[in-house]
Order: structure tokens, then sequence, then C-alpha cells
């Protein structure tokens, strides 16, 4: 990535010297934004989709002639999907590059480390996909395009009543993410509300390998449903292991799962699964099936949820800047704050009054190599 960024730097005429100096001075007609994600990691398709729509997306704005006249340099640090990293990447970007906004991360755990760096500087960011409400809470310059866990979790919680009709539910949750222990809790209290019982609820940790112990106490409880809040890497394995022991409960799961891998990991033991995600590419919507074919034209593959909603949180910020007044932080994160309607390819997202995305979930199931949409639940 390092050589990737030198690569724009060298094309752009500049020195490596250059990054440090405002945009405004070292070149006027160029508006910097800054990129962070774990493009590479345990967790790197997450990043690596993420970033390829936010490209695909602003090579699109720049060619139709920029953001008033101005073209878009995008600056993409790769946080190797750590938390501490994701806030060094983050305060290089704005302390060194001089970014005026910053577009990251996936994961909750290190946007909420991200966030904290950018509050502290003042200057706008937009995090795509992190569900965990801590994220943008008590923060006036972080913003999400996505829906947060309370209200995923309600969703997952109605689907597991409703459409599903579980009596009885396990949890198996990672002890070590922001994002897992949200939404477990979410889940959890309004499926009790719902008249649900929560039979088990065990604990892993992200890199874990063995999930036997945890999965045989599972499966002598009986459940309907096992509830994994967890990410495609290790959701994948507790599938395979889940259907050596025989557990015979019904997966379901939150965004995490949505990544091409989880079919190359779960394999057979995955099929029949559900989980809640952002978009579906059987949407008839036109801007949707626009992007699809061109995201497919470019890097010839179909993208997820989150290179949806990377190329939905470039689009707002793009919108905000051609709106703000001036360049500044403090306008940009106004015209942030007032996108209403705002038509994207995940749907429309009208920013809340605590800087979230209100829309619609989709709830899918694994179905071959495809995700076949089930249903779209709102508030």
């Amino acid at each position: 990535m390092k050589n990737q960024i030198l690569g724009v730097l060298i094309a752009s005429g500049l020195t490596l010297l250059g990054c440090t100096k405002n945009s405004t001075s070292e070149n006027a007609n160029e508006i910097k934004i800054g990129e962070f994600g774990a493009m590479t990691g345990p967790e790197a398709t997450f990043g690596q989709s993420t970033d390829k729509a936010i490209r695909l997306a602003l090579d699109a704005v720049n060619a139709a002639g920029g953001v008033n006249g101005k073209k878009i340099r995008l600056i993409t640090e790769d946080d190797q999907g750590k938390t501490d990293e994701a806030a060094a990447v983050v305060k290089k970007l704005i302390t060194q590059d001089q970014v005026v906004a910053i577009l990251g991360e996936v994961a909750s755990s290190r946007s909420r480390a991200a966030a904290s760096i950018a509050q502290q500087f003042k200057i706008p960011m937009i995090t795509p996909s992190s569900t965990n409400p801590e994220v943008t809470r008590g923060k006036d310059y972080v913003f999400r395009v996505c829906f947060i866990d309370p209200f995923q979790g309600s969703v997952l919680a109605q689907f597991a009543v409703k459409n599903l009709k579980a009596k009885k539910v396990a949890v198996l949750k990672d002890l070590k993410s922001d994002y897992s222990l949200g939404l477990t809790e979410f889940f959890m209290k309004k499926y009790k509300e719902l008249g649900g019982k929560i039979t088990s609820v065990q604990n892993y940790q992200a890199g874990d390998t063995d999930f036997k112990a945890q999965l045989t106490d599972i499966r002598g409880e009986k459940p309907d449903v096992l509830f994994i809040p967890g990410y495609y890497t290790d959701v994948g394995l507790i599938a395979r292991q889940a259907k050596q022991l025989g557990l015979k409960a019904v997966m379901l799961g939150g965004d995490g799962w949505d990544s091409p891998k989880l079919f190359e990991i779960g394999g057979a033991a995955i099929q029949g699964a559900y989980f809640s995600t952002h978009y579906t590419t059987s949407s008839p919507d036109e801007d949707t099936q626009k992007f699809i074919k061109a995201y497919k034209e470019k890097y010839n593959e179909i993208p997820d949820s989150l290179a949806a909603l990377g190329y939905d949180a470039a689009l707002i910020l793009v919108d905000a800047l051609k709106n703000a007044k001036d360049l500044s932080a403090a306008e940009i994160r106004d015209a942030i704050a007032k996108t209403k309607d705002f038509k994207g390819v995940t749907g429309k997202i009208t920013i809340d009054a605590d800087h979230n995305a209100d829309k619609n979930a989709v709830v899918v199931q694994v179905e071959g190599n495809e995700l076949k949409f089930v249903t779209s639940i709102g508030r």
C-alpha cells in the first residue's frame, strides 16, 4: 500500500515532503480525502472491498469534473486490522497529510479508536459500516451511513421470532469485539421482550480455531437458533464445527458475515444460514444495478455490502463537499449533517440528530455461492 500511495504522489508531481503541507497551498485544484481500513490482516476483504468501491466512486466524480472544479485525491492507509494502528494512521492523515475529511473503518473497535482522534482534531469522519452506537455517540464530527446495532439487533430478534419461529436461542459471541458485544446485547434484549428464551451464552475470541467445547454445551440445550454476532473469518469455522458435532440449530448473524470468503470458509456447513445486511444485489433499483455493473466491470467480482456502503459513504462526502460553503472542517461537518433522503445504492439515507443513518435492513439466506433476499425490515 505504501508503494501505491507513493505512486500517486509521484504521478501528481509531488514529493513525500509535500504531503505535510496544506492542500490549498500544495495544489489549489485538489481536495485531499483520507481513507483507512484493514487492507491486510484477518479481515482484509472488508477493507479491500470498501477501498475498491470508494475508488470507483471518486474516479467517477473526478472524471465528471471533480468537486466545484477541484479533483479529489484519495490517500489510503492500511491499519492492518489493529485498533492502535487505526488511531495512528488517522492521526497521520490529519496531521501530516492534512486531509479535509476521512472515510473508514468497517470494524467498530477500530472506528471507535479513530473517531476519538478525528473528534480531537475536529476533522469530519464517515464510517461506511461500523454499527456500534459508541462510534458516533457524543462526537459532532463523526458520522456513519449504515444502521446501528440497536436497530440491527432488533431486526434479527424479530426475524428469529416471526420468520424462524424460534422459541429458544443460543448465543456465541466474540468477547473482545465491540461489534459482537453490542449486537449480542441488543438482540437478547429484544428477543426476550418478544417472549423468546436464551438457552446459553458462550464466548470466544477472534482468532480462535477450536469452538467445540462451546458448541457441545450449546448442542445440549437443543436451541432452535444459534446466534453468532461475529465476523466471517470466525463464523465459517464455527459453522463447520457445528455441523461436525451434529448441531441442528439454524444459524443467524449480522452484517459482519457479509464477505465472499464466508462461502469459502464455511463451505457446505454455512448453507441455509441467515444474516442481516445493508443491501442485496437482486435489488431492482436502477442506481444499485448500475453500481453492481460498474464494480464487476472494473474488478471482475460482485460487490458485497461493505463495498456498497463504501460507495455511498464516498458519494455522501462528495455531496457535502459540493454543498459546503467552503472546505473548512466545520462547514463540511455541517453539510454532512444535513444529508436527507440521499439516494444511495444501499437505499435512501438520512443522517439523524445522532449522526447515524436512518434506513432499512435486509435479511438474506446463504444459498450456494449467493445470498438470497428474504425480507427487508424497517423501524
